[in-house]
This record gives C-alpha cells, sequence and structure tokens, in this order.
C-alpha cells in the first residue's frame, strides 16, 4: 500500500497555510478529497473501524495504523489537500483519560463516572500513566514511524473545558453549580485547564517533530501549535456567565497556541459570539448550525460578523454552496473549505472548481 503524495507537494501545503493563516493568501484554503477504488486491492476486516480498534485492546497499534493506511491508499489529494488521521477516540476523550468510563457503540462514543460526586468532591489532574492515553500515544509513535513525515498524524479530540466537567458532574447539577457552587466550578475549571494542557503537551511531545506540523480533528494544517477549542455547554448558559466561567481560560488557551480555532456549534452558541470575536489571539471560528436548522447558505449574517471580526472561517458546505456563501461575502479570502468529492467527480471537474479560487 501506498500513499499517493510527495515531499514537493508537502513543500507547497507549509508554504500555503503559512500564507493563509498570516492573512497573506489572498484567496481560500480549499482541500478536496476523492476516494479510488485500488485494482485487486482488498478490503480489510478493520476496515473503517479506526476508532472502535483505539478502544478494543486486544488489538495491537498495528492494526489500527493499517486500517488508517488502507483509507489513505485510496485517497487522492487535492488544492490544498494532504494526507492525515488522527486518533478519535470521541469528543471530550480527557473525560477517560482522568478516570471516566468509555462507552463505544456504532456511532459515538460517550463517557460515564465511576461514581457521582458532590463538586466540591471532585478534582483533576493529569495522568500520563492512564491506559487510553498510553494506548493512543503508542498508536501515534507507530504511525510516525511508519510514514516518516508522510502523512500528518493529528492530535485527539480533547474536549472543551466545561464539556470535560460535564461527564463528572451532569449537566443538570452543572448547571445548578453555577449559582449554587461558583467557587468550585472556577477551582475545577482551572484544575481541567491545567490537565488539558499537560495532555496537549505530553501528546506532542510524541507527535513532534517527526510530524510535518500540527492539526486537530479539524485538519487545518500549521506550522506551530493549533487547535480546535470548544465548549458545547455554553448553549444552555446566558452570555454573562459564559463571559465569567468559560471565556477567561478560553482565552488563556487561545495565548498558548499560535493558531486557535473555536467550534462554534448550533443557534444556541450564537450568544456567545460577540464574546468570542473580542478575542484578540482567536484565529478562527468553525460555524455548525446543527441538525435540522437551515443550511450554510442560510447563515450570511454569522459569516459576515466572523469575517467583519478579522478572524478566519471554516465553511462545510456543498461545491455549490460554497460558491454561494463566496458570493455572499464578496470574496472567497480567509475561508477554508474541506470536501470529500464522492458523487462521481472526475479529476477535470475538480480541477475546474479548483481553478475558479486559484487553488488548483
Amino acid at each position: 500500500m501506498t500513499v499517493d503524495f510527495t515531499t514537493d507537494r508537502w513543500n507547497r501545503v507549509k508554504d500555503v497555510s503559512r500564507a493563509w493563516w498570516d492573512g497573506n493568501l489572498k484567496r481560500p484554503l480549499i482541500q478536496v478529497r476523492r476516494t479510488v477504488a485500488a485494482k485487486g486491492q482488498e478490503a480489510s476486516e478493520f476496515e473503517g473501524a479506526a476508532r472502535h480498534l483505539l478502544w478494543d485492546e486486544s488489538v495491537p497499534p498495528e492494526k489500527v495504523v493499517e486500517c488508517w493506511e488502507r483509507d489513505l491508499s485510496r485517497r487522492r489529494f487535492y488544492g490544498d489537500a494532504f494526507p492525515h488521521v488522527w486518533p478519535n477516540m470521541g469528543p471530550g476523550v480527557i473525560a477517560a483519560f482522568m478516570g471516566a468510563d468509555a462507552h463505544n457503540d456504532e456511532t459515538t462514543v460517550w463517557f460515564t463516572p465511576r461514581e457521582e460526586k458532590e463538586i466540591s468532591d471532585i478534582h483533576f489532574a493529569f495522568d500520563p500513566d492512564n491506559k487510553w492515553f498510553v494506548r493512543m500515544q503508542d498508536v501515534c509513535r507507530l504511525a510516525l514511524e511508519c510514514w516518516d513525515g508522510l502523512v500528518q498524524v493529528g492530535a485527539t479530540d480533547l474536549g472543551g473545558n466545561l464539556d470535560i466537567l460535564s461527564t463528572f458532574r451532569p449537566s443538570e447539577k452543572l448547571l445548578l453549580d453555577l449559582y449554587d457552587h461558583p467557587d468550585d466550578l472556577k477551582r475545577l475549571t482551572e484544575e481541567a485547564h491545567d490537565a488539558w494542557w499537560g495532555y496537549y503537551d505530553a501528546a506532542n511531545g510524541v507527535l513532534q517533530p517527526a510530524n510535518p506540523g500540527y492539526t486537530a480533528w479539524l485538519p487545518v494544517f500549521s506550522e506551530t501549535p493549533y487547535y480546535v477549542l470548544q465548549c458545547d455547554f455554553c448553549y444552555m448558559i446566558s452570555p454573562d456567565m459564559f463571559d465569567e466561567f468559560v471565556k477567561p481560560e478560553l482565552a488563556e488557551s487561545c495565548r498558548r497556541l499560535d493558531h486557535a480555532f473555536y467550534h462554534l456549534d448550533g443557534p444556541g452558541s450564537l450568544p456567545h459570539l460577540d464574546s468570542l470575536l473580542s478575542i484578540d489571539e482567536l484565529a478562527g471560528i468553525q460555524w455548525v448550525f446543527g441538525a435540522g436548522q437551515p443550511g450554510v447558505t442560510a447563515w450570511p449574517e454569522v459569516h459576515r460578523r466572523i469575517r467583519e471580526a478579522g478572524k478566519l472561517l471554516w465553511l462545510s458546505a456543498s461545491p455549490k454552496d460554497f460558491a454561494e456563501v463566496v458570493k455572499q461575502l464578496g470574496s472567497a479570502e480567509g475561508l477554508v473549505w474541506v470536501y470529500d468529492w464522492e458523487d462521481g467527480g472526475t479529476d477535470a471537474e475538480i480541477n475546474d472548481f479548483l481553478e475558479t479560487y486559484g487553488a488548483a
């Protein structure tokens, strides 16, 4: 099995990404991938199951990497796309790294505390010897050895600060804690912050310097530290509470990263957008409108607010909808678009689209 990519193409990805982060690219980042059936290549019994394999201790790391490589060997990369993988153990996996139980089914992973405690009795700390954290590191280390810099190995989805806390203190109780136990909640926010950075730095101790650079579960490439921050819990709280309990920790994490994105999830999170945009060190926003909501072209005012604040914008859209959003905004600068072109697209069709935006 081979991955269809070269050192020259990696150099282009690095140059283009550097210019985009710096605001000098004058066009969008466009990553297009397409799956091509390999002649004579049979499906592996582990195909498409990397997430499940990561949680199965009986499966050696080699099998996880084999699953990733089979997927990558079928992919072709266009525009600013590059080969990448990441150890997808479910959003908020840091809860399992700190002792929560993980539950893994066909579609998702969720975490529960081994016992429910009063908020005053909950404490968080970085545990470098947690078996799941060690397993993730072992898999990533092997992948880096196998590919020798040809494939970017991204960081796992550690999760948002209060989202992690809500694993150990169920949301309905955590909401009351905002009123009844604000000091304990702030204490835990600081402890979670310190643990989060312990895991982030330790993971990068494995990923760097063998990796070409940095990626997260949103595969934007950066040569220097980058991550996607989030707080899905915030859709249940007011802007004042967001500013008191969430924003300070987010701003501190943004200051510690060279390139920070924020995952803004659903209309219930929009009341916090202005507060987020006021964080100077926040580079960009991924706006996710959510299931059952109008599509990506129905939110031009949200896209404009993000752009007018000088932030980069991740778009999840079809080629047609991407073009419509660009029309609404008046230009495509500062956008990043990652798309799996799996509906029978040909090389010519893909390249024609890329040429429209200067990304061919």
